[in-house]
């Protein structure tokens, strides 16, 4: 009896959104609700922006968990593949192959991990040792190039020489302020030290919320599934979880694939500045490495502090290394990516500049890493959500129909038939050109 009075007063409440006057109230009252939330972001905006910085803070070790256990992912595949041909030759053991499968893969993250710190710290300290102890030398290079250079232009001389007494002054000046600045310095060489703490603590926890992550995936994978179902009507859940299923094959394939190709470059990198017997082969291969992960610009990013190392302590060798960079480049942006990455995100290279750029300027270097994924997933749906609107009203959704064609007379839309005509057509004009060549090489042979 409960229960039906309360069904009753339910269906009493529920809102005929037919009638015009309670259309109109909910609209109202839905527009009012959105400008009062507008206003109140507006004026509480850094207030807001506080809470969001120190939400983002707390979660820092699940956001690190999550993109460990991202990367370990296709690792953790690969030697469970491995070690169900030897465990599970008789009985299945999914438990033993997913745990040894996690252990492994994190081990050899966290061994390239040391080991690519190992070879950055020694390099470094080596770099820096030898650039201090050679300060003499490189001063008086530089003197000597200084001198002869200006040995041609004595009227530049003169006018230096002129504007030493108004130069000396602010020098003395520039240097007690930079003694001023020395406590100020320690405060910020302190607070930055803390911080390097607490991101160390948070990756280091990140790595045993991955363990979980990892082991239990399938559970979250259906629990997210369950959630879409529940929350979304039955055709827009799946149409939320096709979108995550694009951006999820889209984003690991082009991380995983890029990690490989930064490697390979790195390797190439070194082997090839050992040929040439370079300076600092291992450090300025490292930063090749781990710079190529930006898409595009990575190499020329690796290469301006990498090329101003080799200005300080060889000179010489600065020329032959930009020409090395720029055939580096070429080699992995025509030949070598393409082998590994292939399409995976399917943009023109004026959107992949404008995904680094505003990926960049937003987040820093991970935003230049993550900008071209998410902004491919972003491009596919809205290619898609524009070609479905223009399916609806009957146009073509090519965009070759677009580029000659009469206002007043848009193109329309093409059938299935005809795309698979004229896929049939090119198909058959490759395969003709196919033959003509076959052909024409035997008649020269």
């Amino acid at each position: 009896m409960l229960i039906g009075f309360l069904q009753k007063g339910r269906d009493n409440l529920k809102i005929d959104f037919n009638k015009k006057y309670n259309t109109i109230s909910a609209y109202c009252i839905f527009t009012f609700a959105v400008c009062l939330a507008l206003v109140v972001l507006c004026i509480k905006s850094s207030v807001i922006g506080g809470y969001i910085s120190e939400f983002f803070r707390v979660i820092a070790p699940v956001t690190w968990g999550v993109v460990i256990a991202y990367i370990c992912n296709p690792l953790m595949k690969f030697f469970e593949r491995i070690f169900a041909k030897v465990i599970e030759k008789k009985k299945p053991h999914p438990k033993i192959n997913r745990c040894l499968s996690i252990f492994v893969s994190l081990s050899l993250l966290i061994a390239i991990i040391v080991a690519l710190l190992t070879v950055i710290i020694i390099q470094v300290r080596d770099s820096v040792m030898e650039i201090l102890y050679n300060i003499p030398a490189y001063i008086t290079q530089l003197e000597k190039l200084i001198t002869k250079w200006l040995g041609d232009y004595p009227e530049i001389v003169r006018y230096f020489e002129s504007q030493l007494e108004t130069i000396q002054p602010k020098l003395i000046d520039y240097a007690n302020n930079m003694l001023d600045s020395l406590g100020d310095l320690s405060i910020k060489l302190k607070d930055g030290a803390i911080g390097f703490l607490v991101a160390l603590k948070d990756f280091v926890i990140g790595f045993i919320v991955a363990i979980y992550l990892l082991y239990s995936k399938e559970t979250f994978a259906a629990q997210a599934r369950k959630i879409v179902y529940a929350v979304f009507p039955r055709g827009m859940s799946k149409t939320v979880l096709r979108i995550s299923a694009k951006a999820n094959t889209t984003l690991s394939g082009f991380l995983s694939g890029k990690l490989l190709d930064s490697l390979i470059i790195g390797i190439l990198c070194f082997i090839c500045m050992s040929i040439m017997k370079m300076e600092f082969v291992a450090l300025i291969s490292v930063i090749v490495g781990v710079t190529n992960i930006i898409p595009f610009f990575g190499p020329f990013f690796g290469a301006i502090p990498s090329a101003f190392l080799l200005l300080i302590t060889a000179p010489k060798q600065v020329i032959p290394f930009v020409i090395f960079i720029l055939i580096l480049q070429q080699f992995d942006g025509n030949i070598l990516g393409p082998k590994i990455l292939g399409d995976s995100t399917g943009l023109t290279p004026f959107w992949v500049m404008f995904a680094i750029f505003v990926g960049g300027g937003l987040f820093g270097f991970p935003g230049m890493v993550l900008g071209v994924p998410v902004f491919a997933v972003i491009y596919a749906l809205i290619s898609e959500s524009v070609a479905y609107l223009l399916k609806r009203k009957r146009l073509s959704h090519r965009t070759r129909d677009y580029v000659e064609f009469d206002i007043s007379n848009p193109p329309a839309a093409v059938t299935i038939n005809q795309e698979k005509a004229e896929a049939e057509q090119h198909e058959g004009v490759a395969d003709t050109t196919a033959d003509i060549k076959e052909e024409n090489n035997k008649t020269s042979t």
